[in-house]
């Protein structure tokens, strides 16, 4: 297969909200995916006498696909209002990593306030206070992957 097909492929997939292309041209496939951490591609032309189905995450159903079934009960978790993880990506704390953390442990957040980011196929999320308060609990550490539903910070 042509290096050339392949590359406009990649740029087709990074350019659309496919998860995942598969192409196949007489003997050889191409099979182009996204990873869940970011927009990482990877092309291999392989030749199969049989492909084997490969298994496909459902669009439609993030609580189920990030977290393997049900939300997970959240332990030690001080009593007041749980901050969720909207999305699956990297948590970063502050803005840059050379500046102050957006919050900490004991400060007063109105609502709207940004609590932190997530990175999300290279795209920065903040996410806001939804309640006003105080931060209880910071639940993630800076530069940690997460989930979706996931408890980022408890706030009273």
């Amino acid at each position: 297969m042509d290096l050339r097909k392949i590359k406009k492929l990649i740029d087709l997939l990074e350019e659309s909200n496919l998860a995942e292309i598969e192409i196949k041209e007489g003997e050889e496939s191409v099979r182009l995916a996204r990873t869940p951490k970011g927009v990482q591609v990877a092309a291999a032309p392989v030749v199969q006498a049989a492909p084997a189905p490969a298994p496909v995450m459902p669009m439609h159903g993030p609580t189920e696909a990030a977290s393997g079934g049900a939300p997970k009960p959240a332990a030690d978790l001080p009593p007041g209002h749980i901050v969720r993880a909207p999305m699956v990506g990297t948590f970063y704390a502050s803005p840059s990593p050379d500046k102050p953390s957006f919050v900490s442990v004991g400060q007063a957040v109105k609502a709207g306030d940004t609590l932190g980011i997530i990175e999300a196929m290279k795209m920065f999320n903040p996410i806001e206070a939804d309640v006003a308060g105080t931060v209880l609990k910071v639940m993630v550490e800076n530069g940690q992957p997460i989930e979706f539903d996931q408890p980022l910070f408890v706030i009273g």
